[in-house]
């Protein structure tokens, strides 16, 4: 893959672009590796805080936490991973091929193997990968972080990222292990609005 195609696969600027392009030039994915939750630096997991988590939060997250990676399908806490840019919704061929169409049902097995309960605390352009595979016999919640103006949710990305985050912490220091536990969220000024939730959905309100 050229430069160019790889920043346009990228949709990013030079700078990021040419330091992604070398890391896959020399990239080695059996040295210098990092575990997974310590690797990525977004905001989710900067409020999720995982280099100030206490040992049980460790064990709970290691047991209960998934990672989708557009990369790497499906991480564990510990997973070792290179540093890459790939984002789940990047076309990556001409034809408009994409990583849902490479991925198809695999990161949804690979959940579903594991667990009749999912909590979705990933962004919709994650999120598809699963949603779009589901079966009966999986409880599957997403948990929605937003605001009520003219008596409808609105989201803003920013902050549902930070509440994202910070419902893992919320749910690692409680050792949660019941979905329900989770309406009982106070972090970042939300509360849980049970009027616009439903069986699928968990919506948590900003004050």
């Amino acid at each position: 893959m050229s430069y160019a195609e790889a920043k346009k696969l990228w949709s990013c600027n030079d700078k990021i672009a040419a330091l992604n392009y070398e890391r896959f030039q020399t990239m080695d994915l059996k040295r210098s590796l990092t575990p997974a939750l310590l690797a990525y630096e977004g905001i989710q997991y900067q409020y999720m805080a995982p280099r100030i988590f206490e040992y049980d939060q460790w064990d709970y997250v290691e047991e209960h936490l998934k990672i989708l990676s557009g990369f790497y399908g499906i991480l564990r806490p510990f997973d070792g991973v290179v540093p890459y840019r790939l984002e789940m919704q990047a076309k990556g061929s001409p034809d408009g091929g994409n990583l849902y169409g490479f991925w198809k049902d695999d990161i949804y097995r690979a959940l579903a193997a594991d667990t009749d309960c999912i909590v979705n605390l990933a962004s919709k352009e994650y999120s598809k990968c699963i949603e779009s595979w589901l079966e009966d016999g999986i409880t599957y919640v997403t948990c929605v972080f937003g605001e009520e103006r003219d008596g409808r949710v609105v989201q803003k990305g920013t902050q549902a990222k930070m509440a994202r985050g910070e419902m893992v912490r919320y749910m690692a220091e409680r050792q949660i292990t019941d979905w329900r536990e989770i309406k009982s969220f106070d972090r970042l000024g939300y509360s849980y609005a049970e009027e616009f939730s439903d069986e699928g959905r968990l919506v948590f309100l900003k004050s």
